[in-house]
């Protein structure tokens, strides 16, 4: 059985090719839907790469409202509703995984 919510914080990096591919997405940060084409921010790509495809395709959209490295985009295969995305910011972002404790010195 997958996990959801770790399939879905894979696609929150290097996604340029899954955002182009989608139709709606949405941030993991903030909760905000939005098309693709409303994101006008990247990360990742290094002047001297623009015109290595490559490279391009290792971009990290930014989040049109708050600017947070947190989208996700419906191609995917994941949801971008309220739900899915509200679910993935308390795994991620407010620190609620239960992890194994680390012995005391």
């Amino acid at each position: 059985m997958k996990n959801d919510l770790l399939v879905g914080y894979r696609f929150l990096t290097n996604n340029w090719a899954q955002i182009q591919a989608s139709t709606a997405c949405g941030c993991c940060n903030c909760l905000q839907t939005f098309l693709p084409v409303d994101i006008v921010a990247w990360t990742g790509l290094q002047f001297d790469d623009v015109d290595n495809p490559e490279a391009v395709a290792r971009q990290t959209a930014l989040c049109p409202h708050c600017g947070s490295e947190s989208v996700l985009g419906n191609a995917s295969g994941l949801s971008v509703d309220p739900q899915f995305l509200g679910r993935m910011n308390e795994a991620w972002f407010q620190r609620t995984i239960i992890r194994k404790p680390s012995p005391k010195t």
